[in-house]
């Protein structure tokens, strides 16, 4: 049966249109990565959460909180983020105020942090003085997982980064000037953002780099050159998201970016990649765009999708991927994304009985009731 074809037998896809002639190439280019060739999908999603240990509905913010060292301040100001992303952040504009944000997190049951921050004018996150007491963290509490949003780098503050014990370095790769000058209002190269993961790569850090499809006002520019920048090295796994301009300006405004040629990126990006874990990551745009988006993610063999659409995990199954679902919830899936790329075990393994099961319990009852509950091999 052809891929369009069981496409149309999930309920939740039976209207979608996606483009034939991209699931053909996916499905002639892709077909053969399915199964264990493609090592499974994980889907990092709260809506089995019946699957899971009981304290995962209680699952919220907590558990992996977004601390900001500048609070919502930016010097960048972006066109597509003017700085909004940082405001409902923790602040800690000191170490000391770092140490307790720390402190009273793990107190209320949190298992990591996001640690970034706002930029200054050369797209650096001044990280410095806050070294010790990152290293004071991790001595203190070892379990305590810590992804850092890096900004660029030189070899020293990668080193310095290393030397924390941090758990993963993320940071954007941008392959286009225009999109560094215009969308960024930054006066640096596309060399600078190569130099920056060549720099963190050589480190004994997880570098998880992240690549934003439509990031220049909605249309695709450097995201091929990107993504050749990351296949010249060696990271632990790529994150794709998607552009979500929420804040963008009214003068500058951004289009929703072609599912279609999101597809096809996954599809480049899962031949150049053919050793690495590919995740799509929370940020893309909602309805039926996300739907497609995720779609093609799982025909394109990619490693995990952040909160899949109605009907993606099953659709999975129907295509022989070994699925895995790891309860969890938006506040926590960065870390699970880029802290448990490789983990074997990780989430609960499913098949399409317990999947056809779960979608039938949850039709006719209209909720998650009377499905049974199991332990989480993720140990959420």
């Amino acid at each position: 049966m052809d891929w369009l074809s069981i496409v149309e037998q999930v309920e939740p896809l039976e209207d979608l249109r996606l483009d034939a002639e991209i699931v053909s190439e996916l499905e002639r280019r892709c077909g053969d990565k399915t199964g264990r060739q493609a090592g499974g999908v994980n889907f990092y999603t709260p809506s089995f959460k019946a699957y899971a240990t009981s304290e995962i509905s209680g699952c919220g913010r907590n558990a992996w909180p977004a601390v900001s060292i500048t609070g919502a301040e930016c010097k960048l100001k972006c066109d597509h983020c003017k700085a909004k992303i940082l405001e409902p952040m923790i602040p800690a504009r000191t170490p000391e105020a770092l140490w307790r944000a720390v402190n009273e997190s793990i107190a209320a049951g949190a298992r990591g942090m996001l640690l970034t921050g706002g930029s200054n004018h050369r797209n650096e996150v001044e990280y410095g003085p806050y070294y010790p007491i990152l290293r004071r963290i991790k001595d203190t509490f070892p379990q305590f997982k810590i992804a850092m949003h890096t900004a660029l780098v030189d070899r020293d503050i990668a080193h310095r980064m290393e030397d924390c014990a941090i758990d993963a370095a993320m940071m954007d790769v941008i392959g286009a000037q225009e999109t560094i000058t215009q969308v960024y209002h930054l006066r640096r190269t596309v060399d600078d953002f190569e130099r920056s993961l060549e720099c963190l790569v050589a480190t004994r850090l997880k570098v998880v780099p992240h690549i934003v499809l439509g990031l220049h006002y909605g249309r695709f520019l450097g995201e091929r050159a990107a993504l050749q920048i990351v296949g010249r090295h060696v990271p632990a796994a790529v994150v794709l998201v998607v552009a979500m301009p929420f804040y963008a300006p009214a003068k500058r405004p951004f289009s929703v970016p072609d599912s279609g040629e999101i597809g096809r990126f996954f599809m480049a990006a899962r031949e150049a990649l053919p050793n690495t874990p590919l995740l799509l990551g929370c940020a893309r745009p909602s309805g039926r765009a996300k739907v497609e988006i995720d779609a093609y993610a799982v025909m394109a063999g990619l490693n995990g999708v952040a909160h899949p659409s109605d009907g993606v995990v099953e659709l999975a199954a129907r295509l022989g991927r070994q699925v895995r679902v790891t309860p969890s919830c938006c506040s926590i899936a960065v870390g699970d994304e880029v802290l448990a790329a490789r983990a074997e075990g990780a989430g609960l393994t499913l098949d399409l009985d317990q999947i056809m099961a779960h979608e039938r319990a949850r039709r006719s009852a209209g909720r998650l009731a009377g499905v049974r509950v199991v332990a989480s091999a993720h140990g959420g």
